[in-house]
């Protein structure tokens, strides 16, 4: 036994003396050992006080607990999301940033190859989803529109509010507008979404796409009335309103209709998406995955997202990285669709 012990010291000296006088072999550091009592950025791309603001200050204290790291907020508002969604694909690629993202606007951004997109929606590494970002069309309970039927049949056209061009609520729109062929006019340029919801209220137009979470108020009150959305298999938030899938059946070309809208859907299943940037080492991206899952089902952060009425739809970040991929992906053909209407051209 002394031998066998004599012989290992032997080694180990021998070891430390080709690594330099006083060295000795380390272990090498866990992700967990890494993390503990390091601050984490996370980068919001918009100001405080918003969705994506809210969401990631009710994940911080939760995200703090999993990862032993200490969590800092961080609002880097600007070019729509794009500022901040640079910022988080171009960090040092050592785990220590992370963010939010608005997952659909910086995919169509990537589409249609918008000046200051530097990033690669594809590529980030994706913790996993907060939240999906169901699409709908909500109209003015005093529009005397009842149904979507209604939409299509009209002889007049319908007046749809939107902001700038290239933004969700205009191409959701135009694209729908495409498929379905009816009659409409989408005025366009508002400054957000929450101006165009006040000219529906003033009846200066009679609908509007957009989120499920920013028309469910409007529902809430009496003053919007939804007439069809975006999901395909349908949903716990519109569960007897048709979805826009089963009008697309009715259509002159319903494969085709049916091939755009798919498209469009990753769009909106893309929805808020909390990321890394490319690089980063894997066993740090598969801790961060675990404890952002961990973070996502702690009671504390179940129970405080549910107070503040925040959906959640949480789902990991290898589906994450798929959907992605599908909504990046897009045939040339549905691609021209997507970036004529994200440049205004239809």
């Amino acid at each position: 036994m002394r031998r066998i012990f004599l012989k290992g010291l032997a080694a180990t000296t021998a070891v430390a003396l080709s690594l330099g006088a006083g060295a000795m072999p380390s272990v090498a550091e866990t992700a967990a050992e890494f993390y503990k009592g390091k601050k984490v950025k996370f980068i919001v791309p918009y100001k405080p006080g918003g969705g994506y603001d809210e969401y990631a200050r009710l994940l911080a204290p939760s995200l703090e607990k999993q990862t032993g790291a200490r969590v800092e907020i961080v609002n880097m508002p600007g070019s729509g999301g794009m500022k901040g969604a640079n910022e988080i694909f171009n960090s040092p690629a050592d785990g220590l940033t992370i963010g939010i993202i608005n997952g659909s606007a910086m995919v169509t951004n990537e589409l249609a190859g918008i000046k200051g997109a530097d990033y690669r929606v594809a590529d980030y590494n994706f913790l996993g989803r907060v939240v999906a970002d169901q699409r709908v069309l909500a109209v003015s309970t005093k529009s005397g529109i009842e149904t979507y039927d209604d939409m299509l049949k009209s002889d007049k056209p319908i007046l749809l509010g939107a902001t700038g061009l290239g933004g969700s609520t205009y191409v959701d729109a135009v694209v729908i507008g495409q498929i379905m062929g009816n009659n409409q006019k989408v005025i366009h340029g508002f400054n957000s979404s929450s101006d165009v919801r006040q000219a529906l209220l003033r009846g200066d137009i009679q609908g509007m796409w957009g989120s499920y979470g920013s028309a469910r108020k409007g529902v809430q009150s009496g003053d919007f009335r939804i007439v069809t959305h975006s999901a395909k298999e349908g949903s716990k938030n519109t569960p007897d309103i048709p979805s826009v899938f089963e009008f697309a059946a009715k259509t002159a070309d319903p494969a085709k209709s049916e091939e755009i809208l798919e498209a469009w859907d990753a769009l909106s299943a893309v929805g808020r998406p909390v990321a890394a940037p490319p690089g980063v080492p894997e066993d740090r991206i598969e801790f961060l995955q675990a404890a952002f899952s961990s973070a996502m089902e702690a009671p504390e952060f179940v129970d405080k997202a549910k107070k503040a009425k925040r959906e959640v739809e949480y789902i990991d970040g290898k589906a994450m990285a798929a959907l992605a991929k599908k909504a990046t992906q897009l045939t040339p053909e549905i691609k021209d669709l997507f970036v004529a209407a994200i440049r205004g051209e239809i």
